[in-house]
């Protein structure tokens, strides 16, 4: 039987308490912020535990808005690991500022600190520190946080992977100025459609945002700030209050997923063919990326597709390769470690959901295209 990448429909109890939800919403006439998108912000804060909890439209913009609040612009410099989701540099370049790529370390392909360092170093007219937390496996929050105090720049924590991650018993999320987070349908809490959250721990900071939010108007028609529409509808918070609930189970099963990976590819002998992501504090496992030889890589999806067993390739192209940044001339060997990882890397299934059999098919077809 066919192994998709992921399945959102599978657990039918909860697609009905989704439903159910959505109807509430239908039947209420409140379509947009109202009590909804309160009621999850403030369950959020609770999960998170952090002190405010903004909805956004999306990850993206929930990333925009805190360098809209910053008032970064033309002239001024963000600093970014090269190798995330394409938003965490699209987001920089949309307000007028210049992305300083960094490359990332080997181990989880977060933002290599030392290099982070000297990129700050470098920059005229450093503003912000732009960290991902990729796959699910939380940077080392700490050591980049002391980076960015030396040179009084603040972090903004790119958590859209990372709901459920730990850092030394610390949710993810709440060391920065803030973090943007992605309710994307795919992610661990995947809403209905588009959306996210901005949080934060400072006062003044989060009113800013949630002015921006909303046009910038803290009174009907009355503007005090440009902002934007960054507005969550109140259908997506209802689905997503449902999904909360269960993100405990869900962080829980992903884990329990990797764990029977590594069990699996040892007992077929694949561990000197392929490198396993490395477990953390609390990887949330957003996804599950091999690190596989460069020449077998693209073989290997034509393999497993072939097979009817869903992968995909997180990222094929670092963001110092991308045409729209070319004019930044930045190049290929000043970032080999994620030059190797676009070219090694190869995500399987890893999904809440997923069964034991499925998994067994997924290694079972590897061994067989290894073994060839």
């Amino acid at each position: 039987m066919p192994v998709p990448l992921i399945d959102l429909t599978r657990d039918k109890a909860l697609l009905a308490e989704v439903e159910a939800a959505v109807v509430r919403v239908v039947r209420s006439g409140q379509y947009i912020l109202g009590p909804e998108v309160e009621n999850l912000e403030r369950e959020l804060q609770q999960y998170l535990g952090c002190k405010h909890a903004l909805t956004m439209s999306s990850g993206t913009d929930a990333l925009l808005a805190p360098l809209m609040a910053l008032g970064i612009g033309p002239g001024d410099e963000v600093v970014l690991p090269t190798y995330s989701f394409f938003a965490t540099a699209g987001v920089v370049a949309r307000v007028g500022a210049t992305p300083v790529f960094v490359d990332v370390e080997p181990t989880w392909l977060n933002v290599d600190v030392q290099k982070l360092e000297a990129a700050l170093q470098r920059c005229k007219r450093p503003k912000a520190v732009m960290a991902v937390h990729l796959f699910g496996a939380a940077f080392d929050v700490d050591a980049v946080l002391a980076v960015c105090r030396k040179f009084s720049t603040p972090l903004i924590e790119d958590a859209a992977q990372a709901i459920g991650a730990k850092h030394q018993g610390r949710m993810a999320g709440g060391d920065g100025l803030c973090a943007g987070w992605s309710t994307f349908p795919t992610k661990n809490m995947g809403g209905i459609g588009d959306g996210g959250f901005l949080t934060t721990n400072d006062d003044d900071f989060a009113a800013t945002c949630k002015l921006l939010r909303n046009h910038g108007q803290a009174e009907l028609y009355k503007h005090h700030k440009i902002g934007g529409n960054f507005r969550m509808d109140a259908i997506q918070a209802a689905a997503l209050r449902v999904k909360l609930r269960g993100m405990e189970q869900v962080t829980l099963q992903r884990r329990e997923n990797a764990e029977r990976y590594r069990k699996l590819f040892a007992e077929a002998q694949l561990l000197e063919w392929c490198k396993l992501p490395v477990d953390t504090d609390r990887h949330a496992y957003h996804q599950f990326v091999l690190r596989v030889p460069k020449a077998q890589r693209d073989p290997a999806i034509a393999h497993l597709r072939q097979q009817g067993i869903g992968c995909a390739v997180y990222y094929p192209i670092p963001f110092h390769r991308q045409p729209c940044f070319e004019y930044l001339g930045a190049k290929a060997a000043d970032f080999p470690v994620a030059e190797q990882a676009a070219a090694e890397a190869l995500a399987l299934p890893i999904f809440q959901g997923l069964t034991e059999a499925e998994q067994i098919d997924v290694v079972g077809a590897l061994k067989k295209f290894v073994r060839a």
